[in-house]
């Protein structure tokens, strides 16, 4: 019964979440303003959201080619149309519990490729690991970039650089807290879980021994370039933000991928997040909010065209197995 609860809180938390977000949103908003949203949705050129829509398919291929590097280390080949429509169903059950889209992949490569589901999913949290530190670089340009405008923001929203130097501080310590205790403990909790992650860590430690980790890190690096790439072409889509500058996109980017994890493939929180931090650099909260959501609704459009798409095509694939 816990176990049942705990799995509907999962999905319902961050979907509760989304609506509330989109709520306060339109509830904010004036009835001219909702007008002038449903006016740039018209006029929007859907040519340049076509071309966002097929670099997201070129990051997706990128995703699944690189996965074959740190498979064919561990010793399995697996056939690269598995591997590329496994990561599109994962993208798309991303979208009803955040983040157990890796589980889904690992599941269904062990299902169609016999690959070991710990050995797996030790790859994919590999490639995550990865993904977060090349997100981090991003964060890091983007806040170093535009330190002035998000220091202005922060004052204005009384929040002080002591604040955040404090819970800086009290984070970095509470994680060095944990790094001793997962060492050095001696509890039968932190005893089961090591047992479980000996196949995690076999796949997580690919990168520094596998053959091809220079193209692995290539296509980390591209995967990350495709996604911005993808924001960037979007832009040109309303007439309003064909001219906003690469420091407005690179931070409405960062954001925007930050909101992803605050609900359901970032419902309501992305255009939300769009929006506010357009609004920094003087764009209306229409044309943020139209942008938010235009950039959204045609990517969630697209994960779950194709995760269906590779759901249904990955059994008819592989029905000699």
């Amino acid at each position: 019964m816990k176990k049942q609860l705990g799995k509907w809180l999962t999905i319902f938390i961050p979907l509760l979440i989304g609506i509330g977000i989109i709520y306060y949103q339109f509830n904010t908003l004036t009835a001219e303003e909702i007008e002038k949203i449903k006016l740039s949705f018209q006029k929007a050129n859907y040519n340049y959201i076509f071309l966002s829509l097929v670099i997201a398919c070129v990051g997706y291929w990128s995703r699944a080619y690189r996965w074959k590097f740190a498979l064919n280390h561990l010793g399995y080949h697996t056939k690269f149309s598995n591997n590329l429509l496994t990561v599109c169903v994962s993208y798309l059950v991303n979208l009803t519990v955040p983040r157990s889209g890796e589980i889904s992949r690992a599941a269904l490569i062990k299902k169609y490729e016999n690959v070991a589901f710990d050995k797996a999913f030790g790859t994919i949290v590999a490639e995550r690991i990865v993904d977060l530190l090349i997100f981090l670089l991003f964060v890091f340009i983007g806040f170093v970039s535009q330190f002035d405008t998000i220091y202005q923001f922060l004052m204005d929203k009384n929040v002080s650089l002591e604040s955040l130097i404090y819970t800086g501080i009290i984070g970095v310590i509470l994680f060095v807290i944990f790094i001793v205790i997962w060492i050095y403990a001696e509890w039968k909790i932190i005893k089961k879980l090591k047992k479980k992650l000996s196949g995690l860590i076999e796949g997580m430690t690919t990168i520094y021994k596998m053959k091809d980790k220079w193209k692995y890190i290539f296509h980390s690096f591209f995967i990350w370039f495709s996604y911005l790439a993808m924001f960037y072409v979007a832009k040109f889509a309303l007439p309003e933000t064909t001219e906003i500058g690469f420091d407005i996109v690179i931070m409405g980017f960062v954001f925007g991928s930050l909101a992803i994890g605050f609900s359901n493939g970032g419902l309501g929180a992305y255009p939300f997040s769009i929006a506010l931090i357009f609004s920094l650099y003087g764009i209306s909260n229409d044309v943020g909010t139209a942008f938010g959501w235009l950039v959204w609704t045609s990517q969630t459009i697209l994960t779950i065209l194709l995760g269906l798409i590779s759901y249904v095509l990955l059994p008819i694939l592989n029905r000699n197995k």
